[in-house]
């Protein structure tokens, strides 16, 4: 409840001091038809973009095909997300996000996931597929892909358009490199550099169905 009440404290805070803030996650603007609509957007982007005490999946929700639609990041704790800038840190690291995707060439097309029933998975990242099983923890959203040859960990949370599957520095390179097989270090050196950039953040996918 504590981490409930931080969080729409904060968003409260965002709402007073400027009824334009960007969305977290996406770096778009919250709708300005009404103070109802603002409020709503500003709830859902603070929400979002805290792991712990934010919104979750139930593991049902999960189940289907998602396929990547925008870089995501978030923090694990309100703390961490009002050390690093709030609002305006999540917007710049998913905006160089976007450029190191867009280097190493990931779209839509190419990188996606896909949650099975019986806890397997299926997914491909730079168009390089992988499978394997996985174990998801609704109370925290912390998740675990195990393939043929390593268990990496993330976090999954929900977003205004989908699902947030994000991780740490290392995961997050192990992700792109292991995984998707990029051969562009340079990007994913920046990529990995990003989510060790500030305490306690995550870098990874939007996903939508």
């Amino acid at each position: 409840m504590k981490k409930t009440f931080l969080t729409l404290s904060a968003a409260m805070t965002l709402l007073l001091s400027s009824c334009m803030t960007p969305g977290l996650g996406t770096g778009t603007t919250p709708a300005t038809n009404s103070t109802g609509d603002v409020l709503t957007s500003v709830l859902g982007a603070v929400l979002t973009n805290v792991l712990l005490g934010g919104s979750l999946f139930d593991q049902s929700s999960m189940l289907g095909n998602w396929n990547y639609s925008a870089p995501s990041a978030a923090f694990t704790t309100q703390q961490a997300l009002t050390k690093a800038g709030g609002n305006a840190a999540v917007t710049n690291i998913t905006s160089s996000l976007a450029s190191n995707y867009s280097n190493i060439g990931i779209n839509r097309s190419n990188t996606s996931f896909s949650f099975l029933a019986g806890n397997k998975f299926s997914a491909k990242v730079n168009g390089i597929p992988f499978s394997g099983t996985y174990a998801y923890n609704a109370q925290n959203g912390e998740i675990s892909l195990k393939t043929a040859t390593e268990t990496i960990k993330g976090n999954v949370t929900k977003t205004q358009k989908g699902m947030g599957l994000m991780f740490d520095s290392t995961q997050m390179a192990n992700i792109l490199q292991k995984e998707g097989k990029v051969s562009n270090t340079a990007a994913v050196q920046a990529v990995s550099k990003l989510a060790k950039s500030v305490d306690g953040a995550r870098v990874g996918f939007e996903l939508t169905k």
